[in-house]
């Protein structure tokens, strides 16, 4: 794949976040992709529905302003994404208390790809800077 591609599917699935566009979303993945989140209990997701239900359950709790551009480094079906988060704590995401509050924080994504969609997301986030934002 092409940075050009890459960038687009990483930017496409951004998008679909901060617009809460769930079709969106699943569309971008591969069938049978996997989704992981460090921290997050259990094992990895698989596939359009559970990947779904993850996102779900997210954007209830957390409403994604947007993703602001840190760096990425490209490899050949492979992209690492470094970007700070906007975003309101409308629920309790991660567990924390939002009450409606901003919250921003870094987020370091590792997406694979395979045929032209995301085949695998990992995502890393800084908890301990949504803690003291929400303590």
């Amino acid at each position: 794949m092409t940075t050009r591609q890459m960038d687009a599917l990483v930017e496409g699935h951004y998008r679909a976040e901060e617009n809460g566009d769930l079709d969106a979303i699943v569309e971008g993945f591969a069938p049978g992709a996997e989704h992981d989140v460090a921290g997050r209990p259990g094992e990895p997701l698989h596939g359009a529905e559970q990947i779904e239900a993850f996102y779900r359950d997210l954007l209830s709790e957390l409403r994604i302003e947007r993703f602001e551009p840190v760096r990425r480094w490209y490899g050949d079906d492979h992209v690492v994404d470094e970007s700070s988060l906007h975003a309101t704590a409308v629920g309790h995401p991660f567990g924390f208390d939002g009450r409606g509050r901003p919250v921003q924080t870094r987020f370091l994504h590792i997406f694979d790809f395979e045929g032209g969609l995301i085949s695998r997301e990992s995502a890393w986030i800084d908890l301990g800077a949504i803690q003291q934002q929400l303590a």
